[in-house]
C-alpha cells in the first residue's frame, strides 16, 4: 500500500523540492518562481537565477509551499501562500477582474502551482497536496484560499498546462467557483472562517 505524506518546504527540504520540480514538465526551468515575479522581471531571469530566488524564498520563510512524499520519496510540490506575496497574481487582469477579495489582503492565500514528478502521477498527489496546503493556510491565519485551476472537462490541455491544478481536485476539496478567468479557467475559493 502506498503511503503519501507531506511537509512544509523549509531549507531542510531543499533537495526534495528540487527533486519534485525536476521530474518532468517546466518545473526545472520555472522553479515555481513564475507566480512571484511580474512578467518583465520573469523575462529578465535565467534558470540559475530562478533556482536562487526560490532557495532564498525558502530560506527566508515562511515556507512558500508543501512537498508530498510517496513512501518517503519526494514526489510533488504545491505553491501556497498569501496572494499579495505572489506578485504576478495581482497584475493578472483576469484574476483582478474575477476575484471577490481585496488584492492587498494578506489573509487571502493562493494556490498557484502544482508539480508532480512524471513517474508519480495518477496516485492522488494533487489532492493530498491541496489538502495539506489548505490546512497550512488555516494554521497560518488565512481567511480565504483561492485557486485558478483548469476545467479539464471543458478544455483539453497538455499535462504541462495542469500546473494550475484541475478544477475537479479543487471542487472535491470543498472549493466553489466564484468567477471565471476565461473559458475553461475558473477562479475558485474556499472560506476558512470558523
Amino acid at each position: 500500500m502506498t503511503t503519501i505524506t507531506t511537509k512544509a518546504a523549509t531549507p531542510t527540504e531543499w533537495d526534495d523540492v528540487q527533486r519534485t520540480l525536476t521530474g518532468g514538465g517546466d518545473g526545472a526551468s520555472c522553479q515555481c518562481v513564475w507566480p512571484v515575479l511580474r512578467n518583465k522581471d520573469w523575462n529578465a531571469t535565467t534558470k540559475d537565477q530562478r533556482v536562487e530566488i526560490l532557495r532564498d524564498e525558502i530560506a527566508a520563510g515562511p515556507p512558500p509551499g508543501i512537498v508530498a512524499y510517496v513512501d518517503g520519496e519526494a514526489a510533488g510540490w504545491i505553491r501556497i501562500g498569501p496572494r499579495p506575496a505572489q506578485a504576478r497574481l495581482g497584475y493578472t487582469r483576469a484574476i483582478v477582474a474575477a476575484t471577490q477579495e481585496p488584492l492587498d489582503d494578506g489573509e487571502v492565500w493562493a494556490v498557484s502551482c502544482f508539480s508532480v514528478r512524471r513517474d508519480q502521477r495518477g496516485q492522488g498527489l494533487n489532492a493530498a497536496l491541496l489538502a495539506a496546503a489548505v490546512e497550512y493556510a488555516r494554521e497560518s491565519g488565512a481567511r480565504v484560499v483561492e485557486g485558478y485551476p483548469v476545467d479539464t472537462a471543458a478544455v483539453k490541455v497538455s499535462s504541462n498546462e495542469l500546473f494550475h491544478g484541475a478544477l475537479s481536485t479543487f471542487l472535491t476539496a470543498g472549493f466553489s467557483v466564484v468567477g471565471e478567468l476565461r473559458s475553461g479557467r475558473p477562479l475558485v475559493s474556499l472560506s476558512l472562517a470558523a
